[in-house]
């Protein structure tokens, strides 16, 4: 250990504990920590939404993927297993039809899972009512994305429930990554009398849905904590060791770190700082990621759908600095897909770089010409305020460092925005926001997840950005079968998303930390999809 590291830890720790006035009872009606197999956590922000036909945030996602399950479960090497399928499916030759057996599993209530809740959910999803932002992850089958725009009828969609206990599944065309597609939130099943039941408020408190995963959501209170609980009814309890699983929601890390250091919380997620300062403990661990942090820009702001001025903030903003001296963590990201991401035989940044080189860079007096450029054309005597939006926790610092270099370099007033995550995210949806700071980690591994959502018709396009070139180039590499080929498509989508700016990419997280006791064991970490899984972890106190 350096000398100056750790006495740099010795600092801390003592100010985290001597500053400590927490107690087991603060944590808002989430049980403290109790003999046996009980797992204290820290969260950083209220989950946005439950429903896996509504789902759009990070923090709902590792709820759902501890109380749900899918036709296939991520497992410890991040490789899709059978889940609620009782075993792989069965591929047609054309690699366009798959058949699932399912396992004999239940809900929460006893009620068995059929491959009725499947269709249903799948279906329900893609229904243009439940108005589904997520609903494109459905598109490669047939007819889904024709019945999501009111083009065709449900009946047409491509997933049947031939019985009870058999899934039937058509696709467009071929999709290399669809088995890890079946493990990803919207993909879980719902049952229809539950959903009806509640309407309106169908998973919006713990008692207002059901839960076939391996754990059930038995108290929520909100913006305060959550409790899970072993599902009695899960069809692998055997294998699930924990009786709960207490989590405390903490926007600021320097308070989630008092916590940990009172012996309040077992696991803390580490940002910014904290990392260098914790790196030398024992109980640091890291983890892949396979998550990018852009600039979000507004085109229908009038400032912002000139495409000089989109390139002038871009072009201003130091990538190095930013991980280097105020994150202390993080890759300077100079395009969009995460070096995490495979491509056609190897990863898609290393063949992309190879090819084209770094799509964005630090350049402030290109920076400024650009400016200038973009207000002779847009006729205006001086820039106006932009509003940027951030999460209410320490990624407030990305945001404090763009005004700055904005201000700085470009004289662009930037007012920041802080709000909680669900607040932040109905502003997104509902356009009310000039730039945005958005984390996007992978829902799966291919560069489509991130490439998709600049598509014209994506519901998470909340940017509004739209370029008819880039539409086709997607919506072609989505039905090729010719990987390859597909792959420099790709290639030539991320060039174009990036000569247009339409959005700032910061930085890569292409590694998690946490602070994790070391009686805490098999705590399974995702670089795709939900950031962990529960299923396996033990408490092995002495």
């Amino acid at each position: 250990m350096k000398k100056g590291v750790s006495l740099l830890v010795i600092f801390f720790l003592s100010v985290a504990v001597a500053g400590c006035n927490w107690a087991p009872e603060t944590l808002n009606g989430v049980e403290a920590a109790e003999e046996g197999q009980a797992l204290n956590m820290v969260e950083n922000t209220e989950p946005v939404n439950l429903d896996t036909a509504k789902y759009i945030d990070e923090s709902s996602a590792k709820i759902i993927t501890n109380v749900m399950e899918g036709l296939m479960r991520l497992d410890a090497d991040n490789r899709p297993q059978p889940a609620i399928a009782a075993d792989f499916p069965e591929i047609s030759p054309d690699r366009k039809t798959y058949v699932f057996n399912l396992r004999e599993a239940y809900w929460s209530d006893g009620e068995p899972v059929t491959a009725y809740d499947f269709e249903y959910a799948w279906k329900r999803a893609l229904d243009p009512k439940t108005k589904n932002k997520y609903a494109y992850v459905f598109y490669p089958i047939l007819n889904a994305e024709e019945y999501h725009t009111g083009k065709a009828k449900a009946e047409s969609v491509g997933v049947q429930a031939i019985d009870e206990n058999t899934l039937k599944v058509r696709l467009k065309s071929p999709t290399p990554y669809f088995l890890s597609l079946l493990s990803f939130i919207s993909y879980m099943p719902q049952r229809q009398d539950v959903v009806e039941k509640y309407g309106d408020q169908y998973a919006k408190d713990a008692d207002k849905m059901v839960y076939n995963g391996p754990f059930v959501l038995s108290k929520w209170e909100h913006e305060q904590g959550y409790q899970l609980t072993k599902n009695e009814e899960y069809w692998d309890k055997d294998n699930v060791r924990l009786s709960r699983v207490n989590v405390k929601i903490v926007p600021q890390s320097d308070k989630a770190i008092r916590l940990y250091m009172s012996d309040l919380v077992d696991v803390v997620p580490l940002r910014n700082k904290l990392v260098d300062v914790f790196q030398p403990s024992k109980e640091f661990v890291s983890a892949i990621s396979s998550t990018v942090y852009y600039l979000r820009f507004n085109v229908k702001n009038d400032f912002l759908s000139n495409r000089h001025i989109r390139q002038a903030i871009t072009l201003a903003l130091d990538r190095e600095e930013l991980t280097q001296d105020v994150l202390k963590f993080g890759t300077p990201a100079y395009a969009m897909v995460p070096p995490t991401i495979h491509g056609y035989v190897g990863y898609f940044r290393d063949q992309a770089d190879r090819k084209q080189g770094k799509l964005v860079y630090y350049d402030v007096n290109t920076a400024k010409e650009a400016l200038q450029k973009g207000i002779a054309e847009l006729g205006i005597d001086k820039v106006p305020p932009l509003k940027l939006l951030v999460y209410d926790d320490d990624r407030k610092i990305v945001a404090l460092y763009v005004q700055e270099q904005l201000e700085k370099y470009l004289g662009i007033p930037v007012e920041i925005s802080v709000e909680p995550a669900k607040e932040k995210a109905e502003l997104e949806m509902s356009g009310k926001f000039d730039m945005s700071i958005f984390r996007w980690t992978a829902d799966y591994d291919d560069p489509m997840t991130i490439l998709d959502l600049w598509e014209t018709k994506n519901g998470l396009n909340f940017g509004h950005w739209s370029n008819y070139s880039y539409d086709q180039i997607i919506e072609r590499s989505k039905d090729m079968s010719d990987y390859r080929q597909r792959n420099e498509n790709l290639i030539e989508a991320e060039k174009l998303l990036l000569q247009d700016y339409a959005a700032a990419p910061l930085y890569y997280e292409n590694n998690v930390f946490f602070m994790q006791k070391s009686y805490v064991k098999n705590l399974v970490h995702h670089p795709i999809g939900a950031a962990y899984s529960l299923k396996w972890v033990e408490i092995r106190k002495k």
